[in-house]
């Protein structure tokens, strides 16, 4: 039993030996399958929380319609914006903004443009937006968890060197020019493998704990008026703060003011969040009872069908009661010239009167 070890000391996380699989002419990629993985869990959780809040399941289905469109597009232009030279500088492909599936999603333009987004089909189906999303908040960190294991299929954005026993195997056709510039300025070899940390499980395993949290905290408090948002961002920002100083991807940001440009994200993103936490809780302490726009909800749009429908059933009576009314009164008149044509005494003068 002793000398096994050893062996499980020195064992580290083997990357996979491909990303993509091909079905026929089609490419299936492990980095697309993880997102669309978590895309659906973060629906499904959130369809769930929805419904415990007096939603009605199937709305954030359709909010997703417009929410997770947007989200990859700001997920994208965020990472080409941050890190724009390898695109459009001198060497880099235009045309490779396109190519989501090499990897380069900024989490926080996905965030961004996807509230955006979910902010659109709110207000299409006349739903708060504020208890929609602390509805979604949750299962938005089970979506990135999933999500990052992308990153182990395309073995990108790992962290620094480290023989840690759950270190992270990276191909050499992998390694990033800032870790070979490392070894070149210390005399070393480049190897066929190196072992890295593994950031992408730091933050999946990161993400689960905050979600766990983030449910606690939200049945004992009752969380309400965006506040749950505001957890989100406090405790993915934390996580996200010293997970991205681990890392060593080649990034155009590196160095802003000593630190990656996304910690810097992380750290204005995390004071704002938690001033705003403490200024809705004085504000608008426990949570919404009703989480649609007055007069719209199911409730509303059935009770209208009922109301339109007795409307115009109401208008049609009126009208036919307007109609006989109207032929009586012509019925009368025909009567009465009759009557003036037959030389009536009393009707001529009459008819004087009304004339003079």
């Amino acid at each position: 039993m002793l000398p096994v070890l050893p062996q499980l000391i020195a064992a580290t996380i083997p990357s996979p030996d491909t990303g993509v699989w091909h079905l026929g002419p089609f490419p299936l990629r492990g980095y697309a399958l993880c997102i669309i993985a978590g895309i659906v869990a973060a629906i499904w959780i959130g369809e769930r929380r929805w419904q415990s809040r007096g939603g009605t399941f199937g709305d954030v289905q359709d909010i997703a319609v417009w929410a997770v469109p947007f989200g990859i597009v700001g997920a994208r232009l965020y990472h080409v914006a941050t890190d724009w030279r390898g695109y459009f500088g001198e060497g880099g492909d235009p045309v490779s903004v396109l190519y989501i599936w090499q990897g380069g999603l900024g989490v926080w333009g996905g965030i961004a443009l996807g509230a955006v987004g979910a902010w659109i089909g709110a207000r299409r189906k006349g739903i708060r937006v504020a208890p929609l999303l602390d509805a979604l908040a949750p299962g938005v960190l089970v979506g990135q968890a999933i999500g990052r294991w992308g990153n182990w299929f395309n073995q990108e954005l790992y962290g620094r060197p480290t023989d840690l026993p759950w270190a992270l195997e990276i191909d050499r056709q992998h390694y990033t020019g800032a870790y070979e510039q490392q070894l070149y300025d210390n005399n070393q070899q480049l190897t066929d493998v190196a072992t890295f940390h593994p950031t992408f499980l730091y933050e999946c395993l990161w993400n689960l704990a905050a979600f766990a949290l983030i449910i606690w905290l939200d049945r004992r408090f009752r969380l309400g008026h965006g506040r749950v948002v505001a957890v989100y961002v406090m405790a993915y920002t934390l996580g996200r703060g010293w997970i991205e100083y681990l890392r060593i991807d080649d990034v155009q940001l590196d160095d802003v003011w000593g630190l990656r440009f996304n910690v810097w994200t992380s750290i204005v993103l995390f004071v704002l969040a938690a001033a705003y936490f403490v200024w809705s809780a004085r504000r608008a302490p426990g949570r919404e009872t009703e989480v649609y726009v007055e007069g719209r909800g199911p409730v509303a749009e059935e009770t209208g069908v009922e109301e339109t429908g007795a409307e115009e059933t109401g208008a049609e009576e009126t009208g036919a009661e307007e109609t006989v009314g109207d032929d009586t009164v012509a019925d009368g008149a025909v009567g009465r010239a009759s009557e003036r044509r037959d030389g009536d005494p009393a009707d001529s003068g009459t008819a004087e009167s009304e004339d003079s």
